[in-house]
């Protein structure tokens, strides 16, 4: 694909962009790098390379999602250092 001023253009607006006119070249310069670089990595042969989902090989352990009884109101305020009838009593942040 080849980078001109329409294209540059386009792609800042939906950037929500502004380049002045040295600026714009500059950009130009650096998509066109960008996409001479994506396209020496398409030469590459990827036929027995497996896609990666992680750029390591540590799975995360998840737990399973199990519904359960849901805590009842008074063993919920049960710790709270101190409580309003059926709230928690946070000190006043802002005045």
């Amino acid at each position: 694909m080849e980078i001109d001023r329409k294209v540059l253009q386009k792609i800042a607006h939906l950037a929500r962009l502004e380049f002045d006119q040295n600026s714009e070249k500059q950009m130009i310069a650096s998509l066109s790098e960008i996409l001479d670089w994506v396209d020496k990595l398409n030469e590459v042969d990827t036929t027995n390379v497996e896609p990666l989902t992680n750029m390591s090989h540590e799975s995360n352990v998840l737990r399973e999602d199990i519904a359960q009884e849901p805590l009842d109101h008074e063993r919920g305020l049960k710790n709270a250092p101190q409580r309003d009838a059926d709230y928690f009593r946070v000190p006043k942040v802002l005045e």
